[in-house]
């Protein structure tokens, strides 16, 4: 399998998911998978009768130019045609190209029954997607290269997509009516407002070579489809290879967002992010949440009192548009026992994640749902940041692709190809790289954002290998992307945060060179290595550490940036939790399937004495302190902090790295072990997290002076010195000494003289135990010197 590396100051990010998503799944209508019909009992794509598919196939109407569809399935059966008054029904054989079962006359005559007479219109090109329009529902998609286009749509009784009312609706689009330039367009008068599946049937040049991946025979998701149908639960084995389909709701009052309802619109410099996953976050039975709910939008709405208990402010969701949990199951392989819980890898860049609705829901309460979280957050003075992954999708490579839309509608332009074989480029480790600046391709990213913005009020967004975003339509980087300026400019997007994670699967690096037109902050991958190494106690990084915990102005003190643009961490969901960081030397990942090699081989760990579990009370003592110091560093850090579900409670994922695909305990988060650690590991985490967030001096809003801070230290050469200590100058007298000893032995510390009528009181001493390990009011008499223990840290305040 092909992994994703890039060089060792930022190899931790390389290998997650998306490194190896090439796999390939049937069509839609797949004579090879009879035994795993896509189209279940259950499905809200079933056939009317087991084993047998019929369409209506609509007439033309006022010389509107549509063409009777010749084939309803992907099956080379012609199938009986008989006219009836309004229609001709079409019916076929069995949809997995075997023979069809029961009486197709009787079949047929229940959809006549059902059916309805609906009046056609060439429709309009814009908007993109479906519309209200004054001639009923308008469809528009674009294809530059298609030479075929077919409409294709399901009804059915109002959410109830589980039996549809009838089969499936099929109009092909005539070009010389239905096309303006590159756009296919139809409008149907009397449509149904609501309850209607679509996707359509395109057809094109075969020249691989040129880059076509054409294939009349999938029913493909409109990219502009503001709402997905798929499976309605989440991880359901029954309906693994179930296929999806695009849905709308003009029916629906707008969202109640409340009379009194404001964004938080919290200042850069006073965030502090806290990243997670939806599901992750309840689906665990230790919620205690009624298991319709867990692992849910609401489900995290229920647990937003232990946010405001931890202190953060803003949370960054792993991905919740459309995504597929059951890719790695389509065919046989090493991971075929994984289900996909990171989501990085995207249906649909419109639609919130259909399975996270509670009770099997399905999109539309998906998306209600999704505002009630917003709003419920945003009500607790908590801002809401989207991970988004726009550097792919989840359409694969070429050897396995799964080709849901984007492939199948326009390959040549979605994708950046290499001009001379016309295969698929691969910058994001996953087989394929979204064509972000071709102007078309473009323009769909921009308006997704802008959906995310006026339609669920996300307040910013961090984007996925955004370097990757920086590459031209043939992958060279560019100086100026195009689509990165105009994030920055957009108008609608203007009070969003915009974060990059500014390196590829392409080894495009860019962490402090990160195109930004002094808008885009950055994941600091090189202040997460730095802060790792001297900590855990390596020679030589002492200088280091004061450069990044002053704010890196190193790499972002240029033009108007500011230390805010800096994401300061030390845990993302790729590579180890803080537990693992402090308690691993190597990855143990034999539960992914494949054999250790996957995931990074370079952890910048330290496992205190013991690789992995034990009862050594010297080795947890130390890795308790670790974690505190890790903690300590990160949050009086000049920058934005950024830490990771999970850690507040020392979360563990045994050693696993790379743990994209496990539905379990693995990334679960362990309400019960929160419970049980409640008064000392997370008591420590949410003292600190508040104490940064009412003590001004660790989130300026520009970089550091000479006045501001002071280094008690007058030997920056010593390579094998791991000791550093510094004082942060408040302009009231309020200044705040910190040490950092990761020594392996104690040191008698010099204390510094306190402001004038002021004394030192110790706040932070990770050695001691909780509760004096933080005690917020302080500890007087600090003076002369302090004994400290090794790796441990101090934080001492003038008062």
């Amino acid at each position: 399998m092909k992994l994703c590396h890039y060089q060792h100051h930022h190899s931790q990010n390389s290998n997650r998911e998306r490194s190896k998503m090439l796999l390939r799944t049937p069509h839609l209508y797949d004579s090879n998978v009879s035994k795993f019909p896509l189209f279940a009992s259950s499905s809200p794509f079933s056939t009317t009768q087991a084993g047998a598919s019929s369409c209506i196939v609509a007439p033309p109407v006022l010389d509107v130019g549509l063409k009777l569809s010749k084939q309803a399935t992907g099956s080379n059966q012609q199938g009986l045609v008989r006219k009836t008054r309004d229609h001709v029904m079409h019916s076929t054989g069995n949809a997995y190209g075997q023979g069809a079962q029961g009486s197709v006359l009787e079949e047929e005559a229940q959809l006549a029954e059902t059916s309805q007479s609906w009046k056609t219109f060439p429709g309009q090109a814009f908007p993109l997607g479906v519309s209200e329009v004054d001639t009923g529902v308008n469809f528009a998609i674009f294809s530059q290269h298609a030479t075929a286009v077919t409409l294709c749509i399901k009804l059915a009784e109002r959410g109830q997509f589980g039996g549809p009312d009838g089969g499936m609706t099929e109009l092909a689009l005539d070009p010389k009516e239905n096309k303006t330039g590159d756009i296919w367009h139809i409008s149907i008068k009397d449509f149904p407002r609501s309850n209607v599946l679509y996707g359509y049937r395109i057809d094109g040049p075969q020249g691989w070579q040129q880059g076509h991946r054409f294939d009349s025979s999938i029913v493909l998701i409109d990219p502009y489809a503001k709402l997905v149908e798929g499976r309605r639960y989440f991880g359901d084995s029954r309906e693994k290879l179930s296929g999806f389909l695009g849905t709308y709701d003009f029916d629906s009052l707008p969202f109640d967002w409340g009379d009194n309802y404001k964004l938080p619109n919290i200042p850069e410099n006073d965030l502090v992010i806290y990243e997670m996953n939806v599901r992750a976050f309840t689906a665990d039975e230790s919620t205690g949440l009624d298991p319709d709910v867990r692992g849910s939008y609401r489900g995290l709405i229920d647990k937003i009192p232990h946010l405001l208990e931890l202190g953060i402010n803003a949370v960054e969701l792993q991905p919740v548009f459309e995504f597929d949990e059951f890719e790695f199951q389509r065919r046989s392989n090493p991971r075929d026992h994984m289900i996909n819980t990171w989501g990085y890898s995207t249906i649909n860049f419109f639609a919130p994640m259909s399975r996270y609705a509670s009770a099997g829901g399905g999109p539309l309460k998906a998306s209600h749902e999704f505002k009630e979280m917003v709003k419920a957050l945003h009500g607790a003075g908590i801002e809401v940041i989207l991970d988004v992954v726009y550097n792919h999708t989840n359409e694969a490579d070429d050897a396995y692709p799964y080709t849901t839309s984007f492939r199948g509608i326009d390959n040549k332009v979605y994708y950046m190809l290499d001009p001379n074989s016309g295969q698929l480029l691969n910058f994001s480790g996953c087989g394929n790289s979204f064509n972000c600046n071709h102007p078309v391709v473009m323009e769909l990213v921009l308006e997704s954002l802008r959906h995310w913005v006026t339609e669920y009020h996300v307040d910013g967004f961090r984007f996925d290998l955004a370097s990757a975003l920086c590459r031209g339509t043939d992958g060279a980087p560019l100086d100026a992307p195009p689509l990165i300026r105009a994030i920055a400019k957009d108008a609608i997007l203007s009070r969003c945060k915009v974060i990059s994670e500014p390196w590829d699967c392409g080894g495009l690096y860019l962490v402090g060179s990160f195109p930004n037109w002094d808008r885009w902050a950055e994941w600091n991958g090189i202040y997460r290595d730095d802060l790792r190494r001297f900590i855990k106690g390596d020679s030589g990084m002492k200088g280091s550490f004061a450069t990044r915990v002053s704010g890196s102005a190193d790499l972002y003190k240029t033009n108007k940036r500011k230390p805010y643009h800096s994401i300061n961490f030390i845990i993302a969901h790729d590579g180890f939790t803080l537990y693992d960081l402090v308690s691993y030397n190597f990855k143990h990942n034999d539960a992914n399937g494949e054999g250790g090699n996957d995931g990074s081989n370079d952890n910048l760990s330290w496992n205190c004495g013991y690789e992995g579990e034990t009862d050594d009370s010297t080795v947890k003592a130390i890795r308790s302190r670790q974690m505190k110091n890790f903690h300590l560093a990160l949050m009086i850090s000049q920058g934005t902090p950024m830490m990771m579900m999970g850690d507040e409670y020392g979360h563990t994922r045994h050693g696993n790295n790379n743990s994209y695909g496990h539905d379990t305990a693995i990334n679960h988060f362990q309400w019960g072990l929160l419970e049980s650690r409640k008064n000392n590991h997370f008591r420590f985490f949410k003292e600190v997290i508040n104490y940064r967030r009412t003590h001004r001096v660790f989130g300026r809003d520009r970089f550091l002076e000479k006045s501001d801070v002071t280094w008690h230290e007058g030997n920056w050469d010593n390579y094998e010195s791991k000791f550093l200590a510094f004082t942060f100058h408040d302009n009231n007298g309020g200044d705040i000494y910190m040490a950092f000893n990761a020594h392996d032995y104690f040191i008698e510390v010099p204390i510094p003289s306190p402001p004038e009528k002021r004394i030192w009181f110790r706040v932070v001493d990770t050695n001691l135990e909780s509760p004096n390990d933080f005690v917020l009011e302080g500890v007087p008499g600090t003076r002369g010197t302090y004994n400290m223990a090794p790796y441990s840290s101090i934080l001492l305040e003038a008062k």
